[in-house]
């Protein structure tokens, strides 16, 4: 099963929950929903390289795709699915506050 940590308020994590509504491949962990599940998304953050970028340019690094082989990813196409295009509207999920 892939995980995928997101939060229902950023939109590209939004567009994920779409695409993977009742497909079983799939399980999305709000990490709003509980400090267990922020808990794990921050160890994830703070130990996986895919998340260096994101941090480098004040992103939070969701939504996250953990494999089950434990790969970690932020491209949804890497999964299956359709990223976000931030040209068709809607604002982007950034720490500096220019989103979300």
């Amino acid at each position: 099963m892939i995980k995928i940590y997101g939060m229902p308020s950023c939109p590209y994590c939004a567009y994920v929950d779409e695409q993977v509504k009742g497909d079983k491949r799939f399980k999305v962990i709000d990490i709003g929903e509980n400090v267990r599940y922020m808990s794990a998304f921050m160890h994830l953050r703070d130990k996986s390289a895919a998340f260096d970028h994101s941090k480098e340019i004040g992103d939070i690094g969701i939504p996250a795709f953990v494999l089950e082989d434990g790969t970690v990813t932020l491209k949804p196409e890497d999964v299956g699915l359709k990223e976000f295009d931030p040209n068709e509207g809607g604002p982007s999920c950034s720490l500096d506050g220019k989103g979300c």
